[in-house]
């Protein structure tokens, strides 16, 4: 990510949501995978919290179904940009993995925030 200057978060809501719809425009008309918000969700917890990550705790935290995680996970998973692998020490859980793909990712999905926040 590149180095920005600090910006002054007081900012007022319509100019939040022009700033969101600026980002989200950009994203979409991007190459690269189109996310929902859901999983973005998961995608910005399981890079922002501290491992590790479960399907069964990111239900908890996101406070939706495991099935919905599950499903999330899925297409993350075919996109490269987090992975699963079975927990060795309790087979029971799954175990959410980042990969440098999902870096990658976030970090340019930052930099597109930060340039849009910067023309506030």
């Amino acid at each position: 990510m590149r180095d920005r200057q600090a910006v002054d978060t007081d900012i007022k809501p319509l100019e939040a949501l022009s700033l969101w719809h600026g980002v989200v425009l950009d994203q979409v008309r991007r190459e690269g995978p189109d996310l929902s918000a859901r999983q973005m969700a998961i995608l910005l917890t399981v890079y922002l919290a501290p491992p590790p990550h479960t399907v069964r705790g990111l239900a908890q935290k996101l406070e939706v179904t495991k099935p919905a995680i599950t499903r999330a996970l899925d297409t993350l998973g075919q996109l490269g940009l987090l992975k699963r692998k079975r927990d060795p020490g309790d087979r029971r859980n799954v175990l959410v993995q980042r990969t440098v793909a999902g870096s990658v990712f976030l970090s340019d999905f930052a930099d597109l925030i930060a340039d849009h926040t910067a023309e506030l």
